[in-house]
C-alpha cells in the first residue's frame, strides 16, 4: 500500500528556531499531520515524519525495489532465451541465407484452408 504523501509546498511549516524553542509543539503537530517541513530563511531544509509514516515509506520502497527486480529478472530470462536461440548451430547459415535472398522467396507460400 503506497502512502499518500503531501506535496512539499503544502506541508505545515515550522522554522528552525521554532523547532529548537518549541520542540513539544512541533512533535504534537507532526503527530497530528504526519509530517512538518522545517525551514531556514523560508527555504525547506528537511521534513520531520512520524515513525509510522517512515515505516510505511520504507516498506513501500522495499516493495517497489522487489517489483523492479522481478521485472529485471524476467527481462534477463527473456533475453537469455532469445540469445540461446541465436546461438544454436546453423543460425549463422540461416541468417546469411535470409539476407542473401534479398526478399525473394524460394517457393510460393501456401495459404491454409481459412484463407
Amino acid at each position: 500500500m503506497m502512502t499518500e504523501l503531501i506535496n512539499l509546498d503544502d506541508l505545515p511549516r515550522q522554522n528552525a528556531s521554532q523547532v529548537k524553542n518549541k520542540w513539544g509543539d512541533v512533535v504534537r503537530q507532526v503527530h497530528r499531520t504526519g509530517s512538518v517541513a522545517i525551514t531556514n530563511h523560508a527555504a525547506v531544509e528537511m521534513v520531520l515524519l512520524d515513525a509510522a509514516t517512515y515505516r510505511q515509506l520504507t516498506q513501500d520502497l522495499l516493495a517497489l525495489k522487489a517489483r523492479e527486480q522481478s521485472v529485471l529478472d524476467e527481462l534477463a530470462d527473456r533475453f537469455a532465451a532469445r540469445l540461446a536461440v541465436l546461438q544454436q548451430p546453423g543460425t549463422v547459415r540461416n541468417v546469411t541465407a535470409l539476407f542473401d535472398a534479398k526478399g525473394r522467396l524460394g517457393k510460393r507460400p501456401k495459404a491454409g484452408a481459412s484463407f
